[in-house]
């Protein structure tokens, strides 16, 4: 089974819409409104859509979110059924400070697909290379970079290593600066963060670290089209978050996750820019126009591209 092609330029014009409604709030110190922007739009236009579609990671649980819940069904309940995974701003704190790297994201798979994941925090690496078992979630770190660096034939001063600049990765940090590996510590924004191992041109050679649970299932459905290696392992550090993971079929909670497991069959990815940075560039105006870029992926055409589209102020196309 696959996704029809037809539904690339659907899901594409989804995040581009949903990047516009949030790039009207860049810059004005609310995150929360350029949140809800994105997600009024994405509720919208996903909707339009001749799908039968479940929400499997959206923006929480029926009691704390009203659109895009888990378990919400959107489109016109024709077509396909499709499991969906939206982000519809990734990097709120970006949004509102006109930062680079705010995105609207959204990943689609066939029904059953498209792993759901809790609301909890997930411990994540991810390289290039699929083709070989290079590096693990389970090797001590040193490890791991003396198995890249001999992997990509570089010295270990060569390589680069995305992680989120955060307390938590002190350690982490520490250890790699004292190996004399390059940092490229993220704010925030760890979808982007770590699908910038799928092309040389970003020069990161690892991503490592702690982030959200919900983003890795969105870093998964990219990376597969790209053939990288991925791998994830939830934290369940509170009763509420094991009791949640339980209530979902999660029964090894120490398990480790390979990307196979996360997302499986046919995908499609879309990630717009609302700011730019370094993996796509942010919605733009001109000539009464908005263009938006947005970085698409579907694994069974093997499309991965940057696509540009144009909107009338208005939105209509």
């Amino acid at each position: 089974m696959s996704i029809d092609k037809k539904f690339i330029e659907k899901f594409i014009n989804v995040t581009s819409k949903a990047a516009i409604a949030s790039f009207n709030f860049v810059g004005k110190k609310d995150k929360k409104a350029a949140d809800k922007a994105a997600v009024d739009s994405m509720r919208k236009e996903l909707n339009k859509i001749d799908i039968q579609g479940k929400i499997v990671i959206g923006e929480g649980e029926l009691d704390k979110a009203p659109m895009l819940y888990i378990g919400e069904k959107v489109g016109t309940n024709n077509g396909p059924s499709l499991d969906i995974a939206v982000d519809p701003l990734e990097g709120t704190n970006f949004a509102a400070n006109n930062l680079p790297g705010a995105l609207s994201v959204i990943a689609v798979a066939e029904k059953n697909n498209l792993f759901n994941a809790p609301e909890t925090y997930m411990n994540k690496i991810a390289i290039k290379n699929n083709n070989e078992k290079i590096v693990d979630l389970d090797f001590p770190l040193k490890k791991n970079i003396s198995n890249l660096s001999e992997s990509l034939n570089k010295d270990k001063e060569e390589l680069t290593v995305c992680l989120l600049d955060r307390p938590r990765h002190k350690k982490i940090i520490d250890e790699l600066i004292s190996m004399k590996v390059k940092l490229k510590l993220i704010t925030d924004g760890d979808v982007s963060g770590s699908l910038l191992v799928s092309d040389d041109r970003f020069h990161v050679d690892m991503f490592i670290g702690i982030g959200g649970g919900p983003e890795g299932v969105l870093s998964a459905s990219a990376l597969d089209t790209y053939n990288c290696f991925f791998q994830g392992r939830f934290i369940f550090d509170n009763e509420k978050d094991i009791s949640r993971a339980k209530s979902m079929g999660i029964t090894d909670l120490d398990k480790k996750y390979e990307l196979n497991e996360i997302v499986s069959g046919d995908s499609i990815f879309c990630a717009t820019g609302i700011t730019t940075g370094d993996l796509v560039e942010g919605i733009k105006v001109s000539n009464k126009k908005y263009q938006s870029y947005t970085l698409v992926t579907h694994k069974n055409s093997n499309t991965k591209k940057i696509v540009t589209n144009e909107y009338n102020i208005d939105l209509d196309k």
